[in-house]
């Protein structure tokens, strides 16, 4: 989407994001933005929240838990020397 909207800055430096942006973006009450000046430019990105995205992502490796848990203790006789 490219579009040019003009917003105005409110109390405290309150920016309100027009509707139609907010849901052409997804964005909701209490997302997360990430402001980026650049020069006399300000961007503005929805945040990725890393546990959302990594729940939505294909996995590429299989590992049962009793796996992980066989790793675990022999990383720490390694380091321990138990």
């Amino acid at each position: 989407m490219s579009q040019t909207t003009s917003v105005k800055v409110g109390k405290k430096y309150a920016v309100y994001l027009p509707k139609r942006v907010a849901e052409a973006l997804g964005i909701k009450e209490g997302d997360r933005l990430i402001l980026i000046v650049k020069g006399k430019t300000l961007i503005l990105r929805k945040a990725v929240d890393f546990f959302e995205a990594s729940l939505r992502t294909p996995k590429r490796i299989k590992v049962a838990p009793e796996e992980v848990e066989e790793t675990s203790l022999e990383a720490q006789r390694e380091l321990l020397g138990a």
